[in-house]
């Protein structure tokens, strides 16, 4: 790119966005900072398209950061079931409740103070302050580290802290004077809509005549990040455990995978599964076995569903399940209005 004005990239963003970005998402036209920080917290690693119900039924649920301290986070998980990254759901609750006892109720005004708050990343509260307060900020989520990488011609290594503060340094060069609202707002939507990873649609961007690797052809070596995710792989056999129409959930630990959720007890083979019921009362039946696919896992699980006969004393009921762990008997019902993981909410509906 050319010696070109910092102002130029941002007037075309700005331009652009003004007349063919995104105008109808429901968490736009407002400057309430819990609706616009609703929205970015589920908006990550997660598609507009997903994140539309669920925003509507958080504000139902939780219309203001009030009631969402006040929840309990059972609640706010049963809520969340099925938009993944529940650590997100989790830092929304303490998020929250900061406001209210840190805060007085009100999120505050400036991007540094917001990025001190739980679940708050630095772009996260750029955008944040952005839109709710017209802070000249920075914002540097995946779709826009892409755009402006690829505008740069940014070929440091993403993977190590030094290159990583230098695009925020060039990211912050290019904010505009004024109209930092529509800026943002027009990164994300290049980054979504034009500046896709790949097949970027280049020739319908407004910074075709300054983007260093359209120019070159490269778009698809930016961002460059060596760094790569290693994906791990792990087993285990469910018992989904059935008397008198009720199932027994285990709550899962606060840390790891499904942190804080309600699931299934798990054995680690097929044989510790069987020396585990040998002599328990009733019929076992084995389901389909499937494949989770989360962002560092591949984990493959065989349900097994065991039914109690109806005859059995619930002195008995309750000593079988309570081997398996600390938990509770839920009806179907109640269990669905749950924290579930998405798997498990799909199996009890389906099977």
């Amino acid at each position: 790119m050319t010696e070109e004005p910092a102002g130029r990239v941002a007037s075309r963003v700005i331009d652009w966005q003004r007349e063919h970005g995104r105008h109808d998402l429901p968490w736009q036209g407002t400057r309430v900072p819990y609706r616009v920080w609703l929205s970015e917290i589920m908006l990550q690693q997660t598609q507009v398209a997903t994140v539309k119900a669920y925003y509507a039924r958080f504000l139902e649920r939780f219309p203001d950061v009030a009631a969402l301290a006040e929840a309990a986070l059972d609640d706010v998980l049963a809520l969340w079931s099925g938009l993944g990254y529940y650590s997100r759901a989790r830092n929304l609750h303490a998020c929250a409740r900061a406001v209210m006892t840190e805060h007085g109720g009100r999120f505050p005004r400036s991007s540094a103070e917001l990025a001190g708050l739980p679940g708050i990343g630095r772009s996260t509260a750029a955008a944040i302050a952005a839109f709710c307060f017209g802070e000249r900020a920075a914002i540097l989520d995946g779709n826009v580290k892409r755009v402006l990488t690829r505008v740069l011609g940014f070929d440091g290594d993403l993977a190590e802290a030094a290159q990583e503060r230098a695009l925020w340094q060039q990211a912050t060069r290019l904010l505009p004077e004024h109209g930092i609202e529509a800026y943002t707002q027009g990164l994300m939507d290049l980054g979504a809509d034009v500046c896709a990873l790949r097949r970027p649609l280049c020739l319908v961007c407004p910074l075709r005549d300054d983007c260093r690797a359209a120019q070159a052809g490269t778009q698809d070596r930016y961002p460059v990040k060596t760094r790569k995710l290693r994906r791990g792989a792990r087993e285990h056999w469910w018992l989904w455990l059935a008397w008198r129409g009720s199932v027994w959930l285990l709550q899962r630990p606060e840390r790891g995978v499904w942190a804080g959720l309600w699931s299934l007890p798990e054995f680690d083979s097929a044989d510790a599964f069987d020396a585990a019921t040998s002599d328990w009362p009733g019929r076992g039946e084995t389901l389909p076995s499937f494949v989770h696919v989360l962002t560092h896992l591949d984990w493959t699980l065989h349900p097994r569903r065991w039914r109690l006969p109806d005859r059995t004393a619930p002195t008995r009921a309750g000593a079988l399940a309570a081997a398996l762990g600390d938990g509770r008997w839920c009806a179907l019902d109640e269990a669905l209005a749950m924290g579930l993981p998405a798997p498990l909410r799909r199996l009890l509906t389906t099977a």
